[in-house]
């Protein structure tokens, strides 16, 4: 049997219908679209009206074994050291070109099947994939090792190869995670084997179409759809895979390090959940630092790993924060992700919206007073409106929990010391912000702040130069800039002896 096909409609930013676009919905294995061994597909969901919207493949630790073999063939006579850096840094940047020549059919497909804005799906995923693509191009040619100085006897020096076969498995953010993966794993010579999340790949399969145009080498980019339990954890414990990289939840990160030290120990770097604090100081600029806080947790819906989920503001200016804030989340429309007016469209999927719901119940029964929404949005579709609780205490769920939604919990502090102490009183340490006017405040409050990323008067603004990733709980690892390059290679040290007589 063929695998499964998927079409939809969709229009261009500017409003002009395009028409409809069909295309294969199965496991991307050696350059080809195939069904799964077992003929097994998942069913996609609408998140906007609840509705089904299509199947795609399923893989199987069986169709996982074909594409690792397909990974491994390609890093050992098509990719790898074989191809010269110059020549991968071309075909990143041919991919980099059709991905923006395809843009708005991938915004449009990233927000049907995932529920964000089309405006964030065209002009921060898309671009943001097209500015990663080319960055990491260019980095393909620039990858070196060093001579080292160790005496007359001996010359040294170091090599930056790439490890080989990545299984990289990443979460319903579909076109943003493909742009922090990918790129840097490709500019270093390794093949892939990819999986997204089971609810939203249809991005994820459309770019493996246009990798395949711009001429990538069968088996250098492998897309497999499919469960987590089932397809995840046999890239996670595959005999063959030398690296593992995870972008999800902190439980599931930990089952995959488990699996992977009790396979073959391979490699793996994970970028894990948050639980990032806003600090709003008295002395900031207070309309700036509302809107900024408002997009700290609005930003795709709450859906991501480093939203602004704790605020802590000064006392003396709480009150009018709260205020201030309450009125700017009431002012964002939630609806339909593909109206130009709408900032926050449903959440990925329904296992989603309960589990936020759950957290807004648990809230309410801990005591914490619901300042604001709590509720679905409309009637159908997994919309949430955006909540505010506060008179929250350290030890509630809804304080210690990464909820991964619209919902912030707001409370005061009385000075510095108290604000580094609570914004630290977290098993993570991803993301944190800090309003203030004050530099040497600020540059002082974010040395002490146990976090990979600090943002100073602004919030959820990723840079693709500069690293990510986070202390504790928040992962192993560091995303995007030179960092991620140490992720995808393996240096070694080579002895030349040029005069040193044997010691026996």
């Amino acid at each position: 049997m063929a695998p499964p096909t998927f079409e939809f409609d969709f229009q261009t930013t500017g409003g002009n219908f395009t028409g409809k676009v069909a295309f294969s919905a199965g496991l991307f294995i050696n350059n080809e679209f195939v069904e799964s061994v077992e003929g097994s597909t998942v069913e996609l969901v609408n998140p906007t009206d609840g509705k089904p919207l299509g199947h795609v493949s399923a893989a199987t630790d069986k169709d996982i074994d074909i594409a690792v073999k397909a990974a491994r063939e390609a890093f050992e006579q098509r990719w790898g050291t074989k191809v010269p850096p110059p020549e991968r840094a071309r075909l990143i940047h041919r991919l980099a070109d059709l991905v923006e020549q395809h843009a708005d059919e991938l915004a449009a497909l990233e927000s049907l099947n995932n529920g964000k804005t089309v405006f964030v799906s065209r002009f921060v995923d898309v671009q943001g994939f097209v500015n990663t693509l080319r960055y990491y191009a260019g980095w393909a040619d620039k990858i070196h090792g060093k001579t080292i100085e160790v005496n007359d006897a001996k010359f040294a020096y170091t090599r930056h190869e790439p490890i080989g076969v990545v299984g990289q498995i990443i979460p319903w953010s579909v076109l943003g995670m493909f742009a922090w993966k990918i790129p840097p794993a490709l500019a270093t010579g390794n093949t892939i084997v990819i999986k997204p999340s089971e609810w939203t790949p249809l991005t994820a399969i459309r770019v493996a179409a246009l990798a395949k145009e711009a001429g990538f080498p069968k088996g250098v980019l492998n897309v497999v759809t499919g469960l987590g339990s089932v397809a995840g954890a046999a890239i996670s414990s595959h005999m063959d895979i030398d690296k593992v990289a995870f972008t999800g939840s902190t439980l599931v990160g930990r089952h995959i390090l488990k699996s992977a030290a009790a396979s073959n120990l391979k490699k793996v770097t994970l970028e894990l959940g948050g639980k990032s604090p806003s600090i709003i100081f008295d002395d900031a600029d207070l309309d700036k630092a509302v809107s900024w806080a408002a997009f700290g947790i609005v930003f795709n819906h709450g859906q991501t790993c480093s939203a602004g989920s704790r605020v802590y503001v000064h006392e003396k200016i709480y009150d009018e924060f709260l205020l201030k804030f309450t009125e700017k989340l009431k002012s964002l429309k939630v609806g339909n992700p593909f109206a130009p007016d709408t900032f926050q469209g449903p959440q990925a999927s329904e296992t989603q919206f309960k589990r936020i719901m759950g957290y807004i119940e648990s809230g309410k029964k801990d005591g914490a007073t619901l300042h604001l929404g709590g509720s679905q949005h409309g009637t159908e579709g997994f919309f949430i409106e955006p909540t505010i609780f506060t008179d929250v205490k350290p030890d509630m769920k809804i304080m210690r929990e990464e909820i991964f939604g619209p919902v912030v919990v707001v409370a005061k502090f009385s000075n510095d010391e108290e604000a580094v102490r609570l914004a630290n009183d977290t098993l993570y340490g991803l993301a944190a912000g800090i309003f203030t006017k004050d530099i040497s405040r600020a540059i002082d409050v974010s040395n002490k702040l146990k976090s990979g990323t600090v943002w100073i008067n602004e919030f959820n603004k990723v840079e693709v130069t500069l690293p990510f990733g986070g202390y504790k709980q928040s992962g192993i690892g560091r995303e995007l800039g030179e960092y991620a390059l140490q992720n995808y290679t393996e240096v070694k040290a080579v002895h030349i002896n040029l005069s040193a007589t044997p010691p026996i």
